[in-house]
């Protein structure tokens, strides 16, 4: 059997193809062996970024004293939208040009091996659950929680997408009629949960405050209301700021009703939370949890819990190289 797989990241900033080896004693294990990091450079067009994708792909393979034929699989994690079952990526907001790109086409062509394609939601759902905190479990969902909000679902131990590949795009649930704005919705999950929307929150609740008088520690004035982040009203709140503390509050108490949904309706083992979450956990938890008490059903909230993402910062690095495992798995079953 091929242990030998590839995978290739492809976003918005950078992209990365990596080189992994399965445990030929335990399948559910894998050694990262090799990575390529690279700019996008979006602005050079699709074509140029295909040729680095490529380029950088034969050079792991050269380097590692491989050949092609070594390889078992190739997984391809991407930003959505896309579809992954004719292996195109569509129109994604962070890679302008790339409309209807056949890129499973592409790299089956050069490559002669099976290669899939899923969003970057779904890509670190199966990490997460091949090696991270959700390992060995049935139903799973994950959660993004990074500059949007998108999840990935296992459901009955397999990866679920959906009729045409939309499932799992729950930041388009709206939490609230008015709020901060999120996949082109007013109040809607991502709009309270994510690193844009604690931005726009953090935006009005300055500006709250700027407005009659009062001073805020992590803006000095109203120049630097466009300058906000979650990392800076993060930093803020760690440091024991009261307002930081309070929009956070807010976007934890949201993330427990969007959650109570998801516990209700898919009855899930455990809830993966990576990104923002993952980093400043403590700032969440206790809002998000005092909702879900409240909201959710207790027969299905007992069998639930609730985690940040196991494998970190380094989730990126074992997306793609899961969407290949699983790639090779579902072919066999």
């Amino acid at each position: 059997m091929k242990s030998y797989l590839l995978g290739i990241d492809i976003g918005g900033t950078k992209c990365a193809v990596s080189l992994g080896r399965c445990n030929p004693e335990t399948s559910c294990d894998i050694e990262i062996l090799d990575k390529i990091m690279f700019l996008t450079e979006t602005h050079k067009g699709v074509q140029f970024t295909l040729e680095q994708l490529f380029e950088n792909t034969d050079s792991i393979i050269r380097k590692n004293h491989l050949e092609a034929t070594d390889i078992a699989c190739i997984g391809i994690s991407c930003g959505g939208p896309l579809d992954c079952k004719r292996g195109v990526v569509l129109s994604p907001p962070n890679l302008i040009g790339w409309d209807n790109i056949p890129v499973v086409g592409l790299f089956a062509k050069r490559y002669g091996v099976n290669v899939i394609l899923q969003n970057d939601a779904n890509a670190c759902a199966l990490a997460e659950w091949k090696f991270g905190s959700a390992k060995g479990l049935s139903n799973v969902i994950f959660l993004t929680f990074g500059t949007g909000m998108g999840s990935g679902l296992i459901l009955n131990g397999r990866l679920y997408s959906g009729t045409n590949g939309m499932a799992g795009e729950i930041g388009h649930i709206r939490l609230s009629e008015y709020g901060p704005v999120g996949f082109g919705k007013s109040g809607s999950f991502e709009g309270f949960c994510s690193g844009r929307g604690i931005a726009q929150l953090a935006g009005i609740k300055v500006l709250e405050k700027m407005q009659t008088g009062q001073k805020v520690s992590f803006c000095e004035s109203m120049e630097d209301l466009n300058d906000l982040n979650a990392k800076i009203v993060g930093d803020a709140a760690e440091a024991g700021d009261e307002l930081a503390r309070e929009i956070y509050r807010i976007s934890g108490s949201n993330l427990g009703k969007a959650l109570s949904i998801l516990i209700d309706t898919l009855n899930p083992e455990m809830i993966v939370i990576g990104s923002i979450y993952a980093r400043s956990e403590e700032l969440f938890r206790n809002s998000a949890m005092e909702v879900i008490e409240k909201e959710s059903l207790i027969l299905a909230r007992s069998v639930c819990k609730i985690v940040s993402a196991g494998l970190g910062d380094k989730i990126g690095d074992y997306a793609a190289l899961a969407v290949a495992m699983y790639g090779i798995e579902d072919s066999v079953k």
